[in-house]
């Protein structure tokens, strides 16, 4: 391919017709091996979802690239084709790229897939590259066309789909293939797409009901990320969704979502008791299901019970016996207008410390927020608008949760964007983040400057999305104070320069101790033992052992925000059908 045009002039046709060139040399060098000098970039990043690497993946060189056109070779490529629904477009960003979506069949599969083409050296070679697995071959999802009619009935006798789903429900006659632990959001999103795989699915959740994990909390809470990214898989907000939803609408949601998704979730339940046979690979779980004990017997368990853990990780300070106030940490804290008049005090400025502040002053207390360290902020406003961008009115979700994929997370190219937009967001919330500074705020701009998306991938916190507590610190209506803390006293604490600072009511957001504890509290310390390390980057820039093998066999974890969950859930998914129907998924060795 040594067609050269004019960037600036490429119209529609000239971008199709380069696309599909592209496209057919890139079927024809993963069913060959060769030829992709002139169509791979010598400093391409290729990421992978499952469909050649049977696991989330992101190669950078030649000898990994070349390990996975090893593997390609054995998976039969055909019928390579543009995302008909996606035509291919010319990006004028830097020197320019022609972004692609495309699709094919292997041995394995449906693939999907996005390319970033560059003009280099006289051809449009693939600077970044996605292949993902959006299916696998005769156990496709029961969506669109194959979903089901409505009116089946189980061989040799009449029930209607109420006592279908009573019996189902129950496990009346079959144990689950997989147990959830967790009906938040993670857990009823993974079961979705199990259940339209056909995958029998029991979630188990000590709640009274679905969705309480929100409604359980301080009055004020709202979500901090827009409605346009928030999608649950298979059924999108309706069109008048607010941009920031309540937390009470939102746990209404996931209970509306519980029950249109036909999921199996036990409620008042909680597992008692876990073991797991290595020779036949299978789990033995006891749950107390409101008062009666079951035992359970599951191929698959998932811990989906929040990346943070449930956990919370108290500082032990000097001084603690000492104060004679309310003291709690901040996953005890609820609105209460019995404060209002008292001096409360929130420590930690993280998005739950600032929420707390922004509740407590609305109730009326006297808040002192106190910042132990630096802190980045970035206005929901401004993260919300640039957020519709890619998940917008105007875009299929699964075409921008395939964008917001293809991009590797060690790709200089991926920081240095991050980079850029915090320099923009900081221009557009600059008179916010001057007034915090005026008030003695430290900022942090994350790593390598990259803002909430990096502190979110490398320490799951670091920031704030302010949602109404930022101008409430500007204007003086919650008071900030900076530095480590020496001591309580009996009516307040110290700070590290001396400073006194007054205290009724002392709120510590100050984390929690990770999933794996709360693992280890559930399933014991054999399997959080066998686990490796969760959350933060690996080598190639992908996240931890989340959505992914966890270090012990037929045990997984998935969390994150909605974003992340509604779209690597699948590839979760997809793994344990893969498994249970006894498909080998291909690897790099």
């Amino acid at each position: 391919m040594t067609t050269q045009l004019d960037h600036p002039t490429l119209d529609a046709d000239a971008v199709a017709e380069v696309a599909q060139q592209w496209l057919s040399g890139f079927a024809e060098l993963l069913r060959t091996a060769s030829g992709g000098e002139s169509l791979l970039h010598q400093n391409l990043w290729w990421r992978d979802l499952l469909a050649f690497t049977g696991d989330l993946r992101s190669l950078h060189g030649r000898d990994k690239v070349d390990r996975l056109l090893a593997v390609a070779l054995t998976q039969h490529v055909r019928g390579e084709q543009v995302d008909p629904t996606s035509p291919p477009v010319f990006v004028p960003v830097g020197e320019g790229a022609i972004r692609l979506l495309f699709r094919f069949d292997t041995q394995l599969g449906h693939v999907r897939g996005v390319a970033s083409l560059v003009f280099d050296r006289g051809n449009w070679r693939a600077r970044n590259l996605l292949t993902a697995l959006d299916s696998l071959a005769g156990h496709e999802s029961a969506i669109g066309d194959s979903r089901p009619q409505g009116t089946e009935m189980p061989e040799g006798r009449i029930e209607y789909w109420s006592a279908r789903r009573e019996r189902e429900l129950d496990c009346r006659d079959r144990d689950p293939e997989v147990l959830v632990i967790g009906a938040g959001h993670s857990g009823l999103a993974l079961a979705a797409h199990l259940g339209a795989l056909g995958v029998r699915t029991l979630l188990v959740d000590r709640a009274e009901r679905v969705g309480d994990n929100w409604r359980g909390r301080y009055d004020s809470l709202v979500l901090h990320d827009a409605v346009w990214s928030n999608h649950l898989p298979l059924m999108p907000f309706p069109p008048n969704w607010p941009v920031f939803t309540p937390k009470d609408k939102m746990g209404d949601w996931l209970e509306l979502y519980s029950r249109a998704m036909e999921l199996n979730v036990w409620t008042r339940s909680e597992v008692v008791e876990t073991t797991f046979d290595p020779d036949d690979r299978r789990w033995t779980v006891v749950v107390d299901r409101d008062g009666t004990r079951r035992t359970l017997r599951s191929w698959h368990v998932v811990l989906a019970t929040g990346l943070s853990g449930t956990e919370p990780m108290m500082p032990d300070f000097e001084g603690t016996e000492d104060f004679t106030g309310e003291l709690l940490h901040s996953s005890d804290y609820r609105t209460d207008r019995a404060r209002r008049g008292t001096r409360t005090v929130v420590i930690g400025t993280g998005n739950s410390g600032h929420d707390i502040a922004q509740d407590l002053h609305e109730s009326g207390a006297r808040v002192t927020l106190v910042q132990r360290g630096p802190t980045h902020v970035a206005s929901g406003r401004a993260l919300s608008e640039r957020g519709r961008f890619r998940y917008g009115e105007h875009t299929e979700t699964d075409v921008a949760d395939l964008l917001d994929a293809a991009v590797a997370r060690r790709d200089p190219q991926f920081v240095d964007g991050l980079r850029r937009g915090v320099g923009l967001l900081a221009e557009e919330d600059r008179d916010l983040l001057d007034g915090l500074t005026a008030r003695g705020f430290v900022h942090n701009s994350g790593p390598d400057g990259a803002g909430v998306m990096m502190l979110f991938l490398t320490r799951n916190g670091g920031y704030y999305i302010d949602v109404g507590a930022s101008p409430m610190i500007v204007d003086g209506r919650i008071g900030l104070a900076s530095g480590a803390i020496s001591r309580l006293v009996s009516d307040g604490l110290i700070l590290a320069d001396g400073t006194y600072v007054p205290a009724d009511t002392i709120v510590c957001a100050t984390g929690f101790r990770g999933i794996l504890e709360t693992a280890r509290n559930i399933l014991g310390d054999e399997v959080a033992d066998a686990c490796t390390p969760v959350w933060g980057l690996d080598d190639e820039g992908e996240l931890r052992s989340v959505w992914r093998r966890s270090g012990h066999d037929r045990f997984w974890l998935n969390g994150g925000n909605f974003m992340l969950v509604r779209n690597y859930s699948k590839y979760l998914a997809l793994q344990i059908k893969a498994d249970l129907a006894g498909i080998e998924l291909p690897g790099l060795g």
